[in-house]
């Protein structure tokens, strides 16, 4: 996996599987979230989101106020999120 940031976009590619990913991810939107309250992610070609990925996210949505929108480039993806019924939480969407 490799992530990448700027501004408030935070670019994956590749895919998440690993707790060192989730690590990686929380740390670069930790450090967004102390600067802006909407945070935008651009899954580009993972097919899979650990739980503890999806855990954190829910949480800086439904506890902390923060507006995450997941762009997915991956339909296996989107249709995970989906079954989650974390669309419409996530905002997310197909690119």
């Amino acid at each position: 996996m490799n992530i990448e940031s700027s501004s408030n976009i935070v670019k994956i590619d590749g895919n998440i599987k690993s707790i060192s990913d989730f690590q990686q991810i929380k740390r670069i939107v930790d450090s967004l979230v102390a600067i802006h309250k909407n945070i935008i992610i651009n899954i580009i070609d993972s097919i899979s989101l650990t739980s503890s990925v999806i855990g954190y996210l829910n949480k800086l949505v439904l506890k902390d106020k923060i507006g995450i929108s997941i762009n997915i480039g991956s339909s296996q993806l989107m249709e995970l999120i989906d079954d989650l019924n974390l669309t419409s939480t996530f905002k997310a969407k197909r690119i």
